[in-house]
């Protein structure tokens, strides 16, 4: 017995399938499209830009989990050896400080404290992630020291329940060059972790640029302008001022007071409003692109409140 399929008065049946029809209509929309993009080259670079992207995320996924199933460093249950672990085992009450250099290393182990404070000292600067391929950001020994010590993985393998600590904590000098590093850092995280950013896990911490002394006495001076309102408040004239040009210049004592110890401490807690927003800055900044980076500094160079030359 052969069931006929129902038919609708007033409506024709086209089967999609038919080699005919979908040739007639491939060659339509391939056609009118040609023609589209030849009269529109801005859209159709954007159309190839999101393309390429978009192909560049799948290729990273796929590489980073093919790494990980061939036991890479990624799924390594040992820590990195540079990295000084805390005691407690606890991650809602353990943090990490990725500090630039063993000098500035150096100076974080002895301030902290070892029951909750862990240091990962990196070796300059990492890689800028935004122009690197995957295995290449993965063949980073500094990258690879990063994600094992954090313990999240990255990308399609993040999972937050296996954070090590409960904040990570950018440290780096109050320079241009510590700037360079923070961003470097953060662009990591935003391309390989952004759920560690959303989670409300990264941190930049904010050491002092002076120390002002007062015959026993002495403050901290955060920026330029809170120092001169320290030296207008006070005899200017009797005060003994020291720059700090990096961590590593600052003793322990003094690193903990002014940026470690959680209670006397100012913590920049990072996070992402507008994820169109900070993708576009990241590209912009650190992506592949100079005129259009060119175009950015020329058009902000007037708003830069500090530029250490």
């Amino acid at each position: 017995m052969k069931i006929r399929e129902p038919q609708f008065e007033g409506q024709t049946k086209t089967r999609l399938g038919n080699p005919d029809v979908k040739g007639f209509v491939e060659s339509t929309v391939n056609i009118k499209l040609a023609e589209f993009l030849e009269e529109n080259p801005g859209e159709a670079r954007s159309i190839v830009n999101k393309a390429l992207t978009a192909m560049r995320a799948r290729n990273a996924a796929r590489q980073a989990r093919e790494l990980v199933r061939k036991q890479s460093i990624l799924e390594s249950t040992s820590l990195p050896g540079k990295l000084a672990d805390c005691s407690v085992r606890d991650p809602e009450v353990c943090e990490i400080f990725i500090v630039e250099g063993d000098s500035a290393g150096g100076s974080a182990k002895q301030a902290r404290d070892r029951s909750f404070q862990a240091i990962l000292p990196l070796r300059g600067k990492i890689l800028n992630v935004e122009k690197a391929t995957p295995n290449k950001v993965f063949g980073s020994q500094e990258i690879q020291a990063l994600i094992t010590a954090i313990g999240t993985n990255v990308r399609d393998d993040f999972d937050i329940s296996k954070a090590r600590y409960g904040k990570a904590i950018i440290m780096t000098d109050a320079d241009v060059d510590g700037a360079h590093i923070r961003t470097l850092l953060l662009t990591f995280f935003y391309r390989y972790m952004p759920d560690l950013i959303e989670s409300g896990y990264v941190y930049i911490a904010q050491p002092p640029l002076y120390r002002v002394t007062f015959g026993k006495e002495h403050v901290y001076a955060y920026s330029e302008e809170e120092l001169d309102r320290i030296l207008r408040e006070n005899d200017g004239k009797k005060a003994v001022i020291q720059r700090f040009k990096g961590l590593g210049e600052m003793n322990p004592d003094q690193l903990w007071e002014t940026t470690m110890d959680p209670d006397r401490r100012n913590l920049l807690k990072i996070t992402i409003e507008d994820a169109v927003a900070a993708d576009r800055i990241f590209s912009i900044l650190m992506g592949s692109d100079v005129e259009n980076r060119r175009h950015f500094i020329q058009k902000h160079a007037r708003n830069v409140r500090f530029l250490d030359v």
